[in-house]
């Protein structure tokens, strides 16, 4: 970090203390001392809150600039830090990072999130060692999903796989456990059983070329490579961050402006940084440790577009009363919602670990999307290595007609994906002689 980016903080005529007060009676050092502190958070906020844009609209190097301001007038505050340290992450500074969240550590030392994230900074170093203790001193507060892959991440693939199978066997287990435990066996050199788990979210083209892709992934040329990749970001020659900031550094002798004079400039010769938008300060959490559907990992599937309307609002028509002047009435007039067309895709809500458990998600994605009160359920079995699971799924439609109907659960809080049809049968709750409606 250029030092210079630091001097923009003494630019306010706020300050500290009695030294410019003026004041001339009695506790008037006090109050101006309370005005100063009141500056202090307001100017602290803005800054926070204009990095958060920038790291939405995916500018890291900015939203450096800018958290580094807020925690230079706050240097106490635990979200200010927080959004450094994912700051930091999004450009690519992975020393600056590691060193932000132990700052965090500090201050809030049970954090699962800023343990979690200190950890892949010490991967993306090269300091496995370290790493693997940060995980493991912090192992009860950190998500076994993300725990297990961290430890794989790290350089112990086997303890990694071992506290991701035991967490797809949780209640709480879902699909991105299921795919953590996956690259955590691609990366134990168990290919096979990597298949296997990828096949229970994943129709068959879509695992295959996943394999493909954790195959370069599992062999990375350099330390930060593979961290790198799940982030999304390009490691960048990093400085460290800057000592005015250290958590034991004296206050500030002034606030600083509400936006830097100068925002912090990438390295000479360092690639840009494309980041992923972060979360706002009062709710940052960790690093996401399961890679993006562009990078080794798993995300939702890409086909999902225009949603289909839910129900048709009432249509405001004109009538034409005895009289004959005009009058505007609400008329229940809705248009007959169209079936969707027959096709192989269909639209997967999860996969579970009975039937009963999803029929039990069935009835709650029904409650939630009024969508699917006209359609049958599909599903099928799946064997694995972690035991067997049950896909549940509806479909049979055409491809864009899956699409939209899964792009209009998800717009009502709902998780599925599209994908071709792989043996999919009505749902085994579903009695006998009971048509898919759709068809």
């Amino acid at each position: 970090m250029k030092t210079r980016a630091i001097a923009t903080l003494g630019l306010s005529a706020l300050v500290f203390g009695g030294t410019m007060v003026g004041c001339t009676h009695d506790g008037g050092i006090a109050s101006a001392s309370s005005r100063s502190e009141g500056a202090a958070i307001k100017h602290a906020a803005a800054n926070a809150g204009k990095a958060n844009n920038a790291l939405a609209k995916g500018d890291a190097i900015r939203a450096v600039s800018f958290a580094e301001a807020a925690v230079a007038m706050r240097p106490n505050e635990i979200a200010y830090r927080t959004l450094l340290g994912n700051a930091y992450l999004k450009a690519g500074r992975f020393s600056s990072a590691h060193t932000a969240f132990a700052d965090v550590l500090t201050l809030s030392p049970g954090n699962g999130k800023a343990a979690l994230n200190m950890a892949l900074a010490q991967i993306a170093e090269g300091q496995w060692d370290q790493a693997r203790q940060t995980v493991e001193t912090h192992s009860a507060s950190i998500a076994p999903s993300d725990r297990g892959l961290a430890l794989a991440l790290a350089g112990d693939p086997a303890a990694g796989v071992e506290v991701l199978i035991a967490a797809t066997r949780s209640d709480q287990a879902d699909t991105k456990t299921r795919q953590n435990l996956a690259l955590a066996l691609a990366l134990a050199g168990r290919w096979k059983d990597s298949r296997s788990i990828l096949g229970v979210d994943l129709e068959p083209v879509l695992a295959d070329k996943r394999i493909v892709e954790w195959a370069a992934f599992a062999q990375p040329t350099g330390a930060a490579d593979q961290v790198a990749a799940l982030l999304g970001v390009v490691p960048v020659k990093d400085p460290g961050l800057p000592v005015a900031l250290a958590l034991n550094a004296p206050a500030p002798v002034a606030l600083a402006a509400a936006e830097p004079a100068v925002p912090v400039e990438a390295p000479v010769g360092t690639a840009a940084v494309d980041a992923a938008p972060s979360t706002p300060a009062e709710t940052v959490s960790a690093a996401p440790v399961v890679a993006s559907a562009a990078t080794p990992g798993f995300a939702p599937r890409s086909e999902v577009v225009q949603p289909l309307p839910a129900r048709a609002e009432p249509v405001q028509v004109a009538t034409i009363a005895a009289t004959g002047r005009f009058k505007t009435k609400l008329a229940a007039v809705t248009a007959a919602p169209r079936q969707p067309a027959k096709g192989n895709y269909y639209v997967q809500l999860g996969a579970y670990d009975s039937v009963a458990v999803a029929k039990d998600a069935w009835m709650r994605a029904k409650r939630r999307f009024a969508g699917y009160g006209d359609l049958t359920p599909t599903g099928m079995p799946i064997k694995t290595e972690t035991g067997q699971f049950y896909r549940l799924s509806v479909g049979g439609f055409a491809r864009n007609d899956a699409a939209a109907l899964c792009r209009s659960y998800s717009a009502r809080g709902g998780t599925c994906f599209v994908r071709t049809g792989a043996g999919d049968q009505v749902a085994q709750w579903i009695k006998p002689g009971v048509q898919l409606a759709s068809r």
